[in-house]
């Protein structure tokens, strides 16, 4: 099992965020975390030590005679608590010169500072998650939708780690059977033997292929679709941002050019992740910075799940409109005739002759028109995204390397079993394919790579 200097250690840290709100949280951790609480907490007329898990308390923290804040405190002893530890959490007022020096006095009475997803570790090293629940933690901290965050709850609640563990075991029956037979060659194998080795290992490989199969979900899932609105300065991309998030975001103005940078921001669509992305207007750059924020947009296009190409309804068609159409034109293109509230001049028939029937027509002035245009990303969308959110879907950049060294490794064996190899090299194939699943849970895992893991999360987690 993975140790680290430390683990003897009480840890503290402010488990909120920075800034004022009503309430702020002081998480302690460790095999003398209520012995430290009860040294800088005046409850009335007990001590935390003679009180029962899963209890919470009025009090006050206090620094000698001098009293820094009421506050409540929760208990929940080892261990059966998040790290698997005593944990005492102290709800205080929620500024943070009030947090600041509530955790001054509880370091000064024996903790220390917990380094950056020290408590999530803990829980993993007590055994209360595997790996992959602990990285569902950082997933559902930084989800940015709905649906992903519901997806990081199954991974939390052990979804994936079951279906990986099925797997496993297969491999583990395998190996063990072929190991069997390495050791006891008397028995030898047959053909139909063979065969049916040969068969559930296929087997395991198709399963781990269909979890493989969900990572271009899982990433549209957890990054967002990446919808790009791009054209000409002054258009009024930013303005259709702004109505696409429904709230003010980017600056609109009527000076053109407004916009000299890539903004990205992430909303939802009919219930889809996406992530809007306001580009530079494309036109010949005035200054060395335009032509960065030009060369961005451009980078920007060609990753694009959908680009919204915006054109001004309300003005004919320049030669940079008819250059833009037609590099433009394709299947993943919507393009958005905006500012339809003023009079229309644009060439419609040109535009339709190149886009079909992907285009619309918008004003970011008319709810009914934005909710007109949702609808048509949405159908865009469903038609050119290999787009799942149901069942268990990999998004982890690290569990999708994994799976597919196990996917080669499962696929070598079965070569070298339809190729009548030495039965000792299928074994070893057999036996990398279950360690790089037991990197995804834990099980195996590198110690520098475990730290680099963790030092992903915030501080209090």
């Amino acid at each position: 099992m993975y140790q680290y200097k430390g683990l003897e250690d009480t840890i503290a840290a402010i488990a909120t965020p920075a800034g004022q709100g009503g309430i702020g949280v002081v998480r302690l951790s460790g095999k003398e975390a209520v012995v430290v609480a009860d040294a800088c907490l005046r409850l009335h007329g007990k001590s935390l030590n003679q009180c029962t898990t899963y209890t919470l308390h009025h009090g006050w923290v206090v620094n000698g005679d001098q009293i820094i804040d009421e506050v409540l405190i929760a208990l929940m002893r080892a261990p059966k608590s998040y790290t698997g530890e005593d944990v005492v959490e102290i709800s205080c007022h929620g500024g943070m010169t009030v947090l600041q020096q509530v955790l001054k006095v509880i370091l000064n009475n024996g903790a220390r500072v917990a380094n950056p997803g020290e408590f999530t570790k803990r829980a993993f090293i007590n055994g209360r998650m595997d790996l992959a629940q602990a990285e569902a933690v950082l997933d559902i901290i930084h989800a940015k939708t709905e649906t992903f965050l519901r997806q990081s709850q199954y991974q939390l609640k052990g979804e994936l780690s079951i279906q990986l563990n099925l797997i496993r075991e297969e491999l583990i029956r395998l190996y063990t059977m072929v190991e069997a037979l390495i050791n006891f060659p008397e028995d030898g194998i047959d053909a139909q033997g063979r065969k049916q080795l040969l068969q559930r290992l296929n087997a395991q490989e198709q399963l781990i292929t269909q979890l493989l199969s969900s990572a271009n979900s899982g990433r549209l899932l957890k990054e967002g679709i990446r919808i790009v609105l791009c054209g000409k300065p002054n258009v009024g991309k930013s303005s259709l941002l702004n109505a696409l998030l429904k709230e003010q975001r980017a600056i609109v103005t009527n000076i053109a050019g407004t916009t000299r940078d890539v903004l990205e921001e992430s909303a939802q669509i009919k219930g889809i992740p996406i992530s809007l992305v306001d580009t530079a207007g494309i036109l010949e750059p005035r200054d060395l910075i335009e032509e960065e924020a030009i060369k961005r947009s451009h980078l920007y296009i060609k990753s694009a799940d959908l680009v919204l190409l915006v054109l001004d309804a309300s003005l004919t068609l320049e030669p940079q409109d008819h250059l833009l159409m037609q590099q433009l034109q394709g299947s993943k293109v919507l393009a958005v005739m905006n500012k339809t509230d003023l009079e229309e001049k644009i060439d419609v028939s040109a535009v339709k002759k190149i886009f079909g029937k992907n285009l619309i027509k918008v004003s970011t002035l008319q709810p009914v028109s934005m909710q007109a245009l949702e609808a048509k990303i949405e159908d865009t969308i469903r038609k050119n995204v290999n787009f799942d959110s149901h069942g268990i879907l990999i998004s982890n950049v690290r569990h999708i390397k994994a799976l597919e060294e196990a996917q080669q490794n499962l696929q070598g064996a079965s070569r070298l079993m339809n190729e009548g190899t030495s039965l000792e090299f299928i074994s070893e194939e057999i036996k990398s394919a279950v360690n790089q699943l037991d990197a995804i849970t834990g099980r195996n895992i590198d110690e520098d790579l475990l730290d680099r893991i963790f030092s992903e999360f915030c501080i209090g987690k």
